[in-house]
């Protein structure tokens, strides 16, 4: 079996287990305004706060405009990535053309090619650290990370047996060139607000 191969039957085998945390958090009483997901078996819930709305839908609008109102973006959708019981809702994942929901009515993780994230104090080592690495290992070309505590954006690309082998940051405030990516555009960072 190959790397991809077992990357597929990995995510394919947590599909289930994963479908069950979720209808079991689904009938809990999750307060107004959080979030849900799970990392690596553990389940995370983070309150939504104006900071983090105002960044997302800044890249979504800024997506939009390049790609159009029909453009597969999502945020706060679950999708499940590879490694153990990694069923994320990410803050912003953009979908190649022809994207398409598997049997069980779920977006396919091989056909993320954008994710962004925004930090959050309680999850910020998971943005980090293992979806970051779960991202790679599904092979998302382009991974932004926007911390509005550090006032700076982190651009991870080229995916490499499980991790990102290029990275660089960019201040809250400057133009984040994106031109040469699956996104083709340039994202204006000035209005990001910062915690």
């Amino acid at each position: 079996m190959t790397v991809v191969d077992d990357r597929i039957d990995m995510a394919d085998a947590n599909t289930q287990r994963l479908d069950e945390w979720f209808e079991r958090l689904e009938r809990m009483p999750v307060p107004e305004g959080f979030r849900v997901e799970i990392v690596g078996g553990n389940v995370h819930m983070t309150p939504q706060r104006d900071t983090h709305w105002e960044i997302i839908r800044r890249i979504v609008r800024a997506i939009e405009d390049r790609f159009g109102m029909n453009v597969a973006v999502f945020s706060d959708v679950r999708i499940d990535f590879p490694g153990h019981e990694n069923g994320f809702c990410p803050d912003v994942a953009k979908l190649r053309d022809g994207a398409e929901q598997d049997e069980t009515g779920h977006w396919r993780y091989q056909h993320v090619e954008f994710v962004a994230e925004v930090i959050s104090k309680g999850t910020a080592a998971n943005d980090y650290g293992p979806k970051k690495l779960a991202y790679a290992a599904a092979e998302v070309p382009l991974y932004l990370i926007a911390d509005p505590y550090q006032g700076r954006c982190h651009v991870f690309s080229q995916p490499k047996d499980g991790d990102y082998t290029a990275e660089f940051r960019l201040a809250f405030g400057e133009d984040l060139d994106l031109t040469d990516t699956v996104l083709g555009l340039t994202l204006g960072t000035d209005a990001f607000p910062r915690d």
